[in-house]
């Protein structure tokens, strides 16, 4: 079953899934550890505020594992289809803080849990923020106030980025695709009903479906099924 022409608005929730076949690293094991360590250990802002060290350097390992990992097909087939329909047409919204989208040369990308490649302040959301593309510096310090400088990335117990924004656009989309994501944690967890509810064909694309209210279910990897997809949308 052919998944029908976008005739209106796109939006398409991308997961780890998406960059599995990149080869980054999920950094979760069997247990549930991430490199060893409990997410109450590196990934909330208690962590932060307990041990600084601790949590950079597990963002700098990230971003050091990441930085010579390339965008695979899914990634590239995402960004020609922006390319092509425009951001008005096609918005990406993803979770993953790999920045791999952008790599790809997606024109406008939505990263709702922030990236690996931005420091923020951890004193004022309002503040300016960094780029880095290294390990972090341990004494970095905002330029606008003496607040530490910590990763732009959304722990768990944090609100995510342009929830108002996404949901704006979920209620007038015509087409939802849920890319290698399980889609159960919340808010993420709630798009495909909110998408369905505003009339949209909701498309899950994974190799190992984790189901909710989809119309139709490819269970199969971004990086064969996105470029398949995005061809026949544009040349077909």
């Amino acid at each position: 079953m052919e998944i029908p022409h976008p005739d209106g608005l796109v939006i398409v929730l991308s997961g780890a899934g998406l960059s599995a076949a990149s080869g980054v690293p999920t950094f979760r094991d069997g247990d549930g550890l991430w490199e060893g360590h409990r997410v109450e250990e590196v990934a909330t802002p208690r962590a932060w505020t307990a041990n600084q060290d601790l949590v950079r350097e597990f963002y700098d390992q990230r971003r050091i594992n990441c930085s010579s990992v390339t965008p695979n097909p899914g990634h590239i087939a995402l960004a020609r289809l922006q390319q092509e329909l425009g951001v008005e047409r096609v918005k990406l919204v993803t979770q993953n803080i790999d920045g791999l989208l952008s790599k790809a040369e997606a024109l406008q990308v939505c990263e709702m849990h922030g990236s690996l490649w931005r420091l923020k302040c951890d004193r004022n959301e309002s503040h300016s923020k960094a780029h880095i593309m290294g390990a972090q510096e341990p004494g970095a310090q905002c330029n606008q106030c003496s607040g530490s400088m910590r990763p732009d990335v959304v722990w768990f117990g944090e609100m995510p980025y342009a929830m108002e924004e996404i949901y704006s656009w979920l209620r007038r989309c015509s087409l939802f695709l849920s890319v290698g994501t399980s889609g159960m944690v919340y808010p993420a967890a709630g798009f495909t009903a909110e998408a369905r509810a505003a009339g949209a064909w909701c498309v899950e694309i994974n190799p190992r479906p984790a189901g909710g209210p989809f119309n139709q279910v490819i269970a199969e990897g971004s990086e064969t099924a996105l470029p398949r997809i995005v061809e026949q949308w544009l040349n077909g």
